[in-house]
């Protein structure tokens, strides 16, 4: 009776397991599908406003920004090309707030007064003996660890999306590339794409929303494809939108600069994979070294051991 118990209950506990794999995909896709629209709808609704402010201060001389855009441009102002590029890496990174920067630069400040004030505390707590030079090298450490913090987060975040981006890209070029040579302009042919990848590539469909939005809603297409490959930051959007500014430009085939852009990609792509494949060997080397060879050594003189211990 115990066992048959069991059975069922172990069964009942797979067939459960069984479910929530299968469905869980299913309510990721939903979900992904849910942030990319919501995304986009707020990308529209501040292009809307921002049009509107515009259509209302258009006879005053001296037009009223946003609390956001104005603590913006004052961290701009003040910090110079360094808040530029602190803003560029935090639009890489899918960071899209007006604050931002400003509050990436307060982290920077506060951190380190942070990570210095733990670093006493335990200095402090501890009953071993220090000398003072061991106690600056540690603060120091801390001070330096709270500063870079933020930038090395900030970083890989930023690396996740543009190797997430780089390997959707190509693929997603291909479908643009039908679209456009089935007719359908640039800006439908960018938002059904971006539609049709975001169960794949959320990152990149993200992004492709904001531009097909952007070139909806502004007047200038080349202002939108600059913005586009300022946020994604990687040498294949900013080849895209360099190509298609001058496609428009000097009038030479939209499809063609496609063609040739994701057929580029795609070599690059795979000589990336190459690269990585041949790195892999010597990468091997020290862990085999340290963990597979004594276990060889062992399984194999083990036995001989044993029979001449047994012997002798």
């Amino acid at each position: 009776m115990e066992n048959e118990i069991f059975i069922i209950l172990f069964s009942s506990i797979i067939a459960a397991a069984a479910f929530v794999a299968f469905t869980l995909p299913l309510l990721k896709r939903s979900e992904k599908k849910e942030r990319y629209k919501s995304i986009i709808e707020k990308r529209r609704k501040a292009l809307m406003e921002t049009a509107k402010q515009e259509m209302a201060n258009r006879g005053q001389k001296n037009i009223t920004a946003s609390e956001s855009m104005a603590l913006m441009f004052r961290v701009e102002k003040i910090l110079g090309k360094m808040g530029e590029k602190t803003r560029d890496r935090l639009l890489q990174a899918g960071v899209r707030s007006p604050t931002a920067p400003f509050k990436f630069i307060i982290a920077r400040f506060l951190l380190p007064i942070f990570a210095v004030g733990i670093a006493m505390m335990f200095l402090s707590a501890g009953d071993e003996e220090m000398s003072s030079t061991v106690k600056m090298a540690i603060v120091l450490g801390a001070m330096i660890f709270g500063y870079a913090l933020p930038g090395i987060l900030l970083k890989n975040t930023a690396e996740k999306r543009l190797h997430d981006i780089n390997i959707a890209f190509p693929d997603a070029l291909d479908m643009m590339l039908i679209c456009v040579q089935g007719g359908i302009g640039l800006e439908q042919t960018v938002a059904r794409i971006a539609e049709e990848i975001s169960e794949h590539s959320p990152t990149l469909a993200e992004e492709l929303g904001i531009l097909s939005a952007e070139m909806a809603m502004l007047n200038d297409r080349r202002a939108a494809l600059q913005d586009f490959a300022r946020r994604m930051g990687s040498g294949a959007a900013k080849s895209f939108a360099s190509a298609l500014i001058q496609a428009e430009q000097y009038g030479t085939s939209v499809s063609q600069a496609m063609r040739v852009m994701a057929d580029e990609l795609r070599d690059q792509r795979m000589s990336l994979a190459e690269q990585k494949a041949a790195s892999l060997p010597p990468k091997l080397t020290v862990p085999m070294i340290l963990f597979f060879l004594p276990v060889l050594f062992v399984v194999i003189l083990g036995p001989v051991i044993i029979q001449v211990k047994s012997q002798f």
